[in-house]
């Protein structure tokens, strides 16, 4: 279970840096808005997203089969935690309406490909060294993390119900 805590943990990070790496790339803002769940910089779906991957049965994460695996499990996560932070919470993080190829602006065709990209990147490069750190944390901070990320999260759906505002999460009101 702190295998795929921390896998969660770890991709949800790199999900934030890269959300903002995009973000500055696209807008040119020195200071990108987070686009992140949680008041840790975390973006979940990207944690989720390769957890739904790594998941997939190993014949999947072969081959020419991960990214194509990779890229619809990726986007369908994409589309159910839309759908469900706009449904349980009244809030939506991203719209892709005005991208070509978009299903209700929860996901399109051309960040489907992306995820397919970075999905065999992540699974071929990234994932090995990092199941052999996982394997070196010690239970005692995987609790820590767990009890820190519990309480941010908690507090974060929270604010999130009460408000339904993804700017008031990021301080912009």
């Amino acid at each position: 279970m702190a295998y795929w805590f921390w896998v969660f943990l770890f991709y949800s990070l790199a999900g934030c840096f890269l959300e903002r790496a995009y973000a500055h790339r696209t807008t040119g803002e020195e200071h990108p808005v987070r686009r992140c769940l949680l008041f840790l910089p975390l973006c979940p779906v990207y944690g989720l997203g390769v957890m739904a991957v790594l998941a997939l049965p190993a014949s999947m994460r072969q081959g020419i089969w991960l990214p194509v695996a990779g890229a619809a499990a990726t986007t369908l996560v994409e589309y159910l935690y839309h759908w469900a932070c706009e449904a349980l919470l009244g809030v939506k993080f991203w719209d892709y309406s005005g991208v070509s190829g978009n299903l209700q602006g929860r996901v399109c065709v051309p960040f489907s490909l992306v995820w397919g990209g970075l999905i065999a990147v992540v699974i071929w490069l990234i994932q090995p060294p990092l199941e052999a750190v996982i394997a070196r944390i010690p239970p005692l901070a995987t609790y820590l993390m767990l009890l820190i990320f519990t309480a941010d999260a908690v507090c974060s759906l929270r604010f999130l119900a009460v408000t339904h505002s993804v700017a008031a999460l990021r301080g912009q009101v």
